[in-house]
């Protein structure tokens, strides 16, 4: 009797889901039309934004690869009973329950299957029980004085509890404390993944829902961020049904519960989730059909967008000044008072744990990659070596050894808790989270990167294999530093933005909101469905608040605060994660030691990555710096070198920090370029050194161990962690030549070799140059174009090698190739 009445009250109840899903509608269909034009309009503009990483990003996995997989204890709430069930989570991140192991493997349909949005995870069921009652409001509370008792009797000493908020909480128990921290690991993972699952998604149809809920909550006066945005479109979507059906049926069903507390607990949770699938079936198949009629409108739209693309673009820029003139007074004040002195607090609030978070996923990359190079110097076994590249693989997904690194950025949750009070933003929880996910795929990415620049090392000589691990290790580190520089400056433009932006919004909501209406006549008729006056001016705003968050990261960059990277120096365009990428042109030669150091001075500096996109390593855009201002004689600016990111940290721990655009700066960014990258493509030549030590003695002020012509060429030019062996410090420390010690240079020497520098540049032949005691031979064969007299004087015999050098433009008209004729005109101030 009790199970039809209160199926007829949810039918009844769940009438809401219709009339949300008729409210939403509309602004669903405005964003999809908005986005749909934007989509367009990249396309034909064909916008792409400028790639910043030097990983290799690592490839998804196979639909179905298994994370975990173990026989535990479950409660099965069906028969209230604790049953041995098989528990299995795939990359879908969903927990299935099976029957026994042998079900699983013969195909059976699990028995359960849970998705676990939006839940939280608990070891301690005191822990658990506190959250269960503040989300159990009982109106008979207040007049019982029961002993509060746990929902289940636990049979093991080890439970993990799984709590979610509208369906029933999962119960599991373990009989070690290991097997309890390992699944809970992984319920952690799979909740950080899928409360994510919208929000990554770069479709424009992702964008058009995430900006109507946006939209569809600010009419109804709620800004910024909402718990309920996590998981797919439909279970978002649900959750917000629910957030409006709750209170209905707190009122109706809550005073109809008869027996004890726990009991009454329990029947509460249960009916949340049969109300909850309930919405769910109506909102998937609502949306659907919605969807349906977006598309036909937005493929009868895609023609006139792309005739009139260069109108609707300039329409919407002159939409956009008049409007930003109405709201950029008063935008202004508001963040003067409410936004700008409270951003750098924030910040240093947010730069601790997060950046700890970075450095341990580094820490523990780093302490693998050194157990797996001393298992190989001691076995010398190729297969096993093997196996272990294919566990670091798996390093990503190992929840216990990641949850260590995931720990280091908890403490947020608990340093920002006034922002709730100041912000009206209590869900630091999902900026935490989205850090987490960044680590995980920053290590997945290092991990890659370090296997595919391996691979070509793992046929040769063991000795030199095992020297190729520690090389491969240092070079993705300093990748590692960038990228993380990178992903962590994002991290905090994104969580600056989303905690401060709705008190704006809301303050000008009141007064400039009304006055959007009278700039709809702006807009053609036509172009009514491309163009919408509230997304214009909420992206006025959003701008205004970017541009502050900027400006107060920036600022600690160029502090250093926790390795941030300096966005005034130019960074790499392009991914540049593995030298094997880049194949050497045919019939280019060597840069002289005269033409590099010409390259290499001031003004006129290439650098590894650095440049326009899909220009190689080692090309130089002569007479300009990294970012395309022009450098003249005055400007010590210099495109930052691969590892650039890691400046004060990086080089002699005892070294003071040097100054922006010093000589000593310019000297330690050389030391740090990438190595000399060739391609023997006829084999070993004639007069080749037989060994190490020949070498030594030919290359003065750097010791450069060249490996053995590797035979499968066509694998592309040797990468820095096998193909040459450079000191990470050549310049600093130069080894005796032929004609005796080499001596550090003075500060002076340097400044004066510079000005000589600059003062032979221009006409001098290709042997002129300052003396290269003092280049590293990593910089200098980084550096591109010149020519090979001086290098093949300076080292007879020498094998010849096919560099990578771009032939710089002749101001003539003419190309200059790599090695001949005379090295272009510096532009003249």
């Amino acid at each position: 009797m009790w199970s039809y009445f209160r199926a007829t009250r949810l039918q009844g109840k769940c009438g809401k889901t219709e009339a949300v899903l008729k409210n939403f509608s509309p602004y669903y269909k405005r964003q999809h039309a908005v986005a749909f034009c934007g989509h367009v309009r990249r396309q034909v503009e064909q916008q792409r934004e400028a790639a910043s990483q030097l990983l290799k990003a690592k490839p998804p996995l196979e639909p179905g690869t298994v994370l975990y997989e173990a026989e535990l204890t479950q409660f099965a709430e069906d028969i209230k009973k604790w049953k041995d069930r098989y528990i299995v989570v795939k990359n879908d991140f969903a927990v299935e329950s099976y029957e026994s192991r042998e079900a699983y493997q013969k195909g059976a349909a699990p028995r359960t299957r849970v998705l676990p949005v939006g839940g939280k995870v608990f070891t301690s069921q005191a822990e658990y029980s506190l959250l269960a009652d503040r989300h159990f409001p009982d109106p008979a509370a207040s007049g019982e004085k029961e002993t509060p008792q746990p929902l289940v009797a636990l049979p093991k000493e080890f439970p993990v509890v799984l709590w979610q908020p509208f369906l029933r909480h999962g119960f599991f128990c373990f009989a070690e404390a290991a097997a309890q921290k390992r699944f809970s690991a992984v319920l952690s993972d799979c909740i950080r993944r899928l409360n994510h699952d919208l929000t990554k998604q770069t479709t424009f149809e992702a964008q058009a829902f995430l900006a109507a809920v946006q939209f569809f909550h600010q009419e109804k006066g709620h800004y910024g961020s909402r718990e309920m945005i996590t998981g797919d479109e439909v279970q978002a979507l649900s959750s917000l049904v629910m957030e409006e059906l709750l209170p209905a049926l707190q009122a109706d069903l809550l005073p109809t519960m008869k027996g004890k507390r726990s009991d009454r607990k329990r029947a509460w949770f249960g009916l949340l989730e049969e109300a909850f699938h309930l919405v769910q079936r109506q909102v998937a198949e609502g949306l659907r059909g919605l969807k349906e009629e977006c598309r036909a409108l937005t493929e009868g739209l895609e023609g006139r967008v792309r005739a009139d693309m260069d109108q609707i673009a300039n329409s919407e820029d002159f939409l956009a000044g008049k409007i930003e003139a109405m709201v950029a007074q008063p935008a202004e004040q508001s963040c003067a008072e409410s936004v700008r002195p409270f951003l750098a607090s924030i910040l240093e609030e947010l730069l601790g744990p997060v950046s700890s978070g970075f450095g341990a996923v580094r820490s523990l990359f780093e302490e693998e990659v050194d157990a797996l190079g001393r298992s190989f110097q001691n076995t010398k076994d190729g297969d096993q070596l093997k196996e272990h590249l294919d566990g670091l693989l798996r390093l990503p997904l190992d929840a216990v050894k990641m949850e260590a690194c995931y720990r280091e950025a908890a403490p947020l949750q608990e340093q920002l808790q006034d922002l709730n009070s100041r912000f009206r933003f209590p869900h630091v929880d999902l900026v935490v989270q989205r850090a987490q996910n960044y680590m995980q795929e920053l290590m997945g990415n290092a991990a890659f990167t370090f296997t595919q620049l391996l691979a070509p090392h793992l046929q040769g000589e063991p000795a030199r294999a095992a020297a190729a691990i520690e090389k491969v290790k240092l070079r993705v580190l300093k990748q590692y530093d960038h990228d993380s520089s990178t992903v962590r400056r994002k991290i905090f433009q994104e969580a600056l933005v989303q905690i401060t932006l709705p008190t704006v919004q809301k303050a000008l909501a009141p007064t400039c909101k009304p006055e959007l209406q009278k700039f709809e006549q702006l807009i053609f008729a036509d172009h009514a469905h491309m163009i919408h006056v509230e997304n214009v001016y909420e992206d006025i705003l959003h701008q205004l608040v970017l541009r502050e968050a900027l400006k107060v990261i920036q600022e600690a960059a160029m502090q250093k605060k926790h390795n941030l990277f300096d966005d005034s120096v130019a960074l790499p365009s392009e991914s540049v994660s593995s030298l094997t990428d880049l194949k050497t042109p045919t019939g280019s030669k060597p840069a002289s030691p005269a033409r590099r150091a010409s390259a290499a001075s001031p003004g006129a500096l290439g650098s590894e990555g650095s440049g326009t996109s899909g220009q190689a390593e080692g090309q130089v855009q002569p007479g300009r710096n990294g970012q395309g201002a022009p450098v003249g004689p005055d400007h010590d600016a210099v495109a930052p070198v691969e590892g650039a990111a890691e400046l004060g940290t990086a080089g002699h721990p005892g070294d003071p920090e040097p100054a922006s655009g010093s000589l000593r700066e310019l000297r330690e960014l050389l030391a740090e370029s990438a190595p000399v990258v060739y391609q023997d493509t006829e084999g070993e030549a004639p007069g080749a050194p037989e060994n190490e030590e020949e070498e030594e003695e030919n290359a003065p002020g750097c010791t450069v161990h060249s490996e053995a012509t590797a035979p499968d060429v066509d694998q592309g030019a040797h990468s820095e962690a096998g193909g040459v062996e450079v000191p990470a410090a050549c310049g600093a420390d130069p080894q005796p030549g032929p004609e005796g010690p080499a001596q550090d240079p003075s500060e002076k020497d340097l400044q004066a070799r510079a000005s000589a520098q600059d003062a032979q540049e221009g006409g001098e032949a290709a042997g002129a140059g300052p003396s290269e005691d003092w280049l590293p031979m990593e910089s200098q064969g980084a550096q591109a174009a010149g020519s090979v007299g001086a290098e093949e004087a300076q080292v007879p015999g020498a094998h010849t090698a096919q560099w990578e050098v771009e032939a710089a433009p002749d101001p003539d008209g003419t190309e200059t190739g790599g090695g001949q004729g005379t090295p272009p005109e510096q532009p003249s101030e």
